[in-house]
């Protein structure tokens, strides 16, 4: 499975959340996650996207630890049971 495939079905039950799913492109700093979530109610999250099996690299590993310092949400996502998981904690945190 390509992490597209996982990329595009997190897009798709974000937006059935009522939610956006941006690509976050972010020049100069390195290590930025895939994704930002945001969801009804001003609920925002901020997603590395994986292939199964794969795991954060070095730098992912330190910016994800950057955010979560700061107080926002971070999460890797590598399976389609990952965007699952996902989706019931954002939407509990959206009711």
């Amino acid at each position: 499975m390509r992490e597209t495939s996982i990329e595009n079905r997190l897009i798709k039950r974000v937006e059935d959340l009522g939610g956006l799913c941006l690509k976050w492109v972010s020049p100069g700093w390195n290590g930025a996650p895939d994704r930002i979530v945001l969801l009804p109610g001003g609920v925002t999250y901020y997603v590395e996207l994986k292939r199964p099996g794969k795991d954060l690299r070095k730098k992912q590993a330190y910016r994800r630890k950057q955010l979560t310092d700061l107080g926002h949400r971070v999460k890797m996502i590598n399976t389609y049971e990952g965007i699952e998981e996902f989706i019931k904690e954002a939407a509990y945190e959206i009711l």
